[in-house]
C-alpha cells in the first residue's frame, strides 16, 4: 500500500471513530472512556491539535476541541449529566496513569 492511501485509510478511520463517539455513542461519557480505556474525547481533540502543531499550524486547546467536538466544547459539556463520585475517583486515578498529573 502506498503512503497517501494509507493516510487515507487511516484519516477514514479517525472520522468514523469520531462519529462513533460523537453520534452512533454520544451517550458513553468521557470519564466512562478515560477510565477504560485511558483516553477520551478530550484526547483525540488534544491529539488534533498537537497533529496541527506539528505541521506548524497554530491551534488553541479551544480550536481543537471545537474541531473535534463540532461545536464549542462549554457547549457540548452542558448537555452531558453529572458523573457520579465513584466515576469521578476512578477517573483520578485513571487520568494520572494515562495522562500524568495536573500539577
Amino acid at each position: 500500500m502506498d503512503d497517501q492511501t494509507r493516510i487515507e485509510l487511516e484519516a477514514a478511520a479517525f472520522r468514523r471513530l469520531r462519529q462513533h463517539l460523537m453520534e452512533d455513542r454520544a451517550d458513553v461519557q468521557n470519564i466512562d472512556l478515560m477510565n477504560l480505556g485511558g483516553f477520551c474525547r478530550n484526547c483525540l481533540s488534544r491529539w488534533y491539535q498537537e497533529a496541527a502543531a506539528e505541521r506548524g499550524i497554530a491551534m488553541t486547546k479551544e480550536e481543537g476541541r471545537e474541531a473535534f467536538y463540532g461545536m464549542p466544547y462549554d457547549q457540548w459539556r452542558s448537555a452531558q449529566p453529572e458523573a457520579d463520585a465513584d466515576k469521578r475517583a476512578a477517573f483520578q486515578e485513571s487520568f494520572e496513569r494515562n495522562v500524568g498529573s495536573r500539577d
